[in-house]
Order: structure tokens, then sequence, then C-alpha cells
């Protein structure tokens, strides 16, 4: 089974708690971090990063600047007030799932 298909479902959290703990940051970098976390085991793709900021950013849970850093144009996110509501709930979700996961996979014997 590939990883990737692992933590897919995982995504939004991951890149929630990001942004509420480091406050705003731009794409790459969020690859960029989430790889120096898990020392290179996650890797996320433009294909599944850049869509799920932009359904993010249209439910109003991210807000968008943009800055010119040289000849570019850079695009920061940062959580809005009722994304950081919704990362407490999706942390909390993924926490539950994790511990039904551990359930799963070591049962205790009756």
């Amino acid at each position: 089974m590939n990883k990737s298909s692992l933590y897919k479902g995982c995504l939004e959290p991951i890149l929630m708690q990001l942004l509420q703990k480091h406050g705003r940051m731009y794409g790459y970098e969020m690859t960029q971090k989430v790889k120096e976390i898990t020392k290179g085991e996650l890797h996320i793709t433009e294909g599944a990063l850049y869509p799920l900021l932009h359904r993010l950013e249209a439910e109003g849970l991210l807000e968008v600047e943009t800055e010119n850093i040289g000849n570019r144009l850079r695009k920061y996110y940062s959580l809005t007030k009722n994304g950081k509501k919704q990362t407490t709930v999706a942390i909390e979700e993924m926490k539950n799932f994790m511990t039904t996961l551990q359930i799963i996979l070591h049962p205790k014997t009756i």
C-alpha cells in the first residue's frame, strides 16, 4: 500500500495544525516543513496541496495574502478565526481516528 494513500485523509488537519503553529506560510514552505518534521516520511505533492488550500479558502477557513518576492508573486496562507476553531475540531477528529486504528491494530484480548 502506498503511504500517500494512507495519509491523504489526514492532510487537512496536518496543514491546519502547521498554520496554527506557524501563523502564515506559503505552499512550498508547508511541503518542506512536513518533510522536515517527519524526517522525510511524508511528502505532500502540489496536486494534493493546492486543491486543498483552495477548498479551505473557499470555505472561509483560510485567508490569502500575496507578496512580491523578487520577480515572483507568492501566496501566504493563514487561518481565519473560523479556521482556528475548525483546526481544533479536525485535530480532535484525527486523534479519535488514531485511537480507533490502535484498537484495530492492537486489540485487547478478553
